[in-house]
């Protein structure tokens, strides 16, 4: 399955980090094709659309994504808590594109996040790092409607984020920023589960098979949710990170 890629464009910088992608610096910018079901079967064409924008500076690698979503809720408001028991938004990021030593983000609707790195794949007996928080990161997310309010339908919410390079340099042999036409292994990933209503609150439909608290190994879990990415990878499981789609860092065009 060939992975997709994105000429991701140079701009003049910085941009401003809300939630709403309303800086002009993302104007003329092209977004992704849109998100598709994880294992790339048409049959399973997700029904919200998804879609990114990216760009970069001297300084930051920035993320925009934009979900629609007519019921918008989280629960999750503790940093670094296992976050895709919420629906989320997440970003995989193998700056040298070895299958190692790679870093993942994770933001639900409120804003909360999740980071961490994984040494190797879990499938090849990696063990999470969790918790390496880059110091500069910035992110934000905006409500397109009312967050946790069941008595209504939203359009939905967007997300932005601002990698440092500075503090991404860790997960490449040759540091980073990178040079105009590097390549960088990036994925994005859309968890989206069913929900019920219970006495007004939205309440998630639990996983069957192990608990996700006692391991966070996507092989162990058998998911009602929908997985939801930017490049396919051909199985349930986002730690193939040599599947991943392709970032191509050029100048403004």
């Amino acid at each position: 399955m060939k992975p997709r890629r994105y000429q991701c464009q140079r701009v003049k910088g910085p941009i401003q980090i809300d939630g709403s992608l309303g800086d002009p610096a993302w104007a003329g910018l092209r977004w992704t094709d849109d998100f598709v079901d994880i294992t790339g079967d048409e049959a399973l064409r997700p029904y919200y659309r998804t879609r990114v924008k990216m760009a970069w500076d001297e300084e930051y690698f920035y993320v925009g994504a934009e979900l629609e979503e007519p019921h918008v809720w989280g629960t999750i408001t503790k940093k670094n808590e296992v976050m895709f028991e919420d629906n989320d938004f997440e970003v995989f990021i193998d700056p040298d594109c070895d299958g190692l030593n790679y870093y993942e983000f994770e933001i639900n609707a409120l804003g909360t996040i999740w980071e961490l790195s994984l040494p190797k794949p879990y499938g090849e007996g990696g063990v999470p790092i969790l918790g390496c928080n880059l110091p500069g990161l910035k992110s934000a997310v905006k409500v397109r409607g009312s967050l946790n309010n069941p008595s209504d339908e939203d359009e939905g919410w967007s997300v932005e984020v601002a990698f440092p390079w500075k503090d991404l340099a860790k997960y490449h042999k040759e540091g980073a920023p990178p040079k105009e036409g590097d390549i960088w292994k990036v994925n994005f990933s859309r968890v989206q589960w069913e929900h019920e209503v219970v006495e007004g609150k939205y309440v998630r439909i639990p996983p069957h098979g192990t608990p996700i608290a006692e391991s966070l190994n996507p092989e162990e879990q058998d998911h009602p949710e929908n997985n939801w990415v930017w490049s396919p990878q051909g199985a349930v499981n986002m730690h193939l990170p040599l599947r991943w789609g392709e970032v191509e860092f050029c100048e403004s065009s």
